[in-house]
């Protein structure tokens, strides 16, 4: 078989034997993911009359945010969401897909025996010094993080006077906090979560400490917050009702490079291009136009798309050619429990290094739910590597360096475009992640 793309935009397949023309799948976009940024992308293509087939390679859709009701509790698969804008359209944007309760996100430290609230305010000093005041805070932060870069100074012969620089994230944070928050609340996690020392980590990763001297635990400093009520999976079955959607599918597969090749699928395209038995006799002139992308389904199914939106590891769709970029990963243990009440809110922090998991996830809370036993997911960090799942990536110099190589490669495609975490090599929250999908959208459509 040969494929043509007729010019009133119907794509049919020659069966070379029988001389015949068939009917087969054509698409303007295949959208590779169908999480947040794709499922974006393909709900307002369907509204501009485009077509999209978007793929995922897992076995549902909705990406990392995608939840599963488990005995009446909704499950955060990929970890916790929080949906928190400080922007109104974007806000109002996602609320026409589902209603959001009024969940603020108020996490809890565990360090040892002691506990504390996050992020750093006047709970956490009144808890960690036994005082009451801003001032007192204020005083007891500036003596330790002064002590502590005077002394580094003297360490290295710099004047009393001259500015210190920290080289690596333990000293950036202990010139910023002082010793106690950094020992009970920083380090620990820190290290568990990027899984190095934090003496050999970039002091950039903690360019400013958020310090409130209110009694104020609202972890986000966003006008607007909460959690879907019902989960998040239906926000994107609701974006791509009417669309054609395939889980379990891998792009490279689908596309025929099982194993991944610097540019997109340029075996199919070339046999397409460059079939003798495509000659311009068959049509007319103005009715010929050879579709350049082509791919075939887990089931068979043939397809032809004009442009591809790639959510996926952008080193990865090049082939890994300048080297991989690095990310980190994370793997959750999930188990229900005979109890109402395992940990008393959402999101507990493990700050000490001597417990192997970062936090504790108790599911039931992000909905005040009432169920009579409860959900938690212990979460471990983990370093990536090529086969685990990516998470977020590692923006360090290195990184940050190499990527611009794979983004100048990605600024040369006339039909190939790159958005996502993954595919832009950015870590986003979620209301960035949305609204990067639709910047995309009023570029492109």
């Amino acid at each position: 078989m040969n494929y043509v793309s007729l010019k009133e935009n119907s794509i049919h397949k020659i069966d070379n034997n029988e001389r015949r023309i068939v009917a087969m799948n054509k698409y303007d976009y295949l959208v590779v993911g169908a999480g947040l940024f794709g499922a974006t992308f393909a709900y307002e293509a369907k509204k501009k009359g485009k077509t999209c087939l978007v793929i995922d390679k897992r076995d549902h859709i909705a990406g990392n945010i995608y939840t599963k009701n488990v005995h009446g509790i909704n499950v955060h698969e990929y970890g916790a969401h929080i949906f928190h804008t400080s922007d109104k359209k974007i806000w109002d944007y996602v609320n026409q897909f589902a209603e959001f309760n009024n969940y603020i996100n108020a996490p809890i430290a565990a360090y040892h025996d002691e506990t504390y609230n996050l992020p750093f305010n006047m709970n956490t000093f009144s808890r960690m010094w036994n005082i009451r005041t801003p001032e007192e805070a204020k005083a007891k932060i500036e003596e330790q993080r002064a002590e502590y870069v005077a002394e580094m100074k003297k360490k290295r012969g710099i004047p009393t006077d001259a500015e210190f620089e920290p080289q690596n994230l333990e000293e950036q944070a202990l010139s910023l906090a002082g010793r106690d928050v950094y020992e009970k609340l920083i380090k620990g996690y820190t290290e568990k979560q990027w899984g190095r020392p934090c003496t050999e980590l970039p002091a950039f990763i903690i360019k400013r400490l958020p310090f409130r001297f209110t009694y104020n635990n609202n972890y986000f400093n966003d006008r607007y917050q909460g959690i879907p009520e019902g989960g998040y999976t239906q926000i994107i079955e609701k974006m791509l009702a009417g669309i054609d959607v395939r889980t379990g599918e891998d792009f490279f597969k689908v596309v025929g490079r099982d194993e991944p090749t610097p540019k997109g699928n340029v075996g199919q395209a070339q046999a397409i291009a460059e079939s003798e038995s495509l000659a311009a006799e068959d049509f007319p002139d103005d009715e010929l136009i050879i579709n350049p992308h082509a791919g075939v389904l887990s089931d068979g199914t043939q397809i032809l798309f004009d442009k591809i939106l790639f959510t996926g590891q952008i080193d990865q769709y090049y082939d890994y050619q300048f080297g991989p970029l690095e990310y980190r990963s994370v793997r959750f243990e999930t188990e229900e429990l005979d109890t109402d009440n395992y940990q008393g809110n959402a999101v507990v922090n493990y700050t000490a290094k001597e417990v192997p998991f970062t936090r504790i996830i108790e599911h039931k809370h992000f909905e005040y739910g009432t169920q009579p036993t409860t959900i938690i997911s212990r979460e471990y960090s983990s370093e990536w590597t090529p086969g685990v799942e990516p998470y977020y990536p590692v923006n360090n110099d290195k990184n940050n360096v190499l990527y611009q190589q794979y983004e100048e490669l990605a600024s040369k495609e006339d039909d190939v475009i790159f958005g996502g975490r993954l595919g832009l090599y950015k870590y986003y929250d979620m209301d960035k992640d949305l609204m990067a999908a639709l910047e995309v959208v009023e570029r492109e459509l």
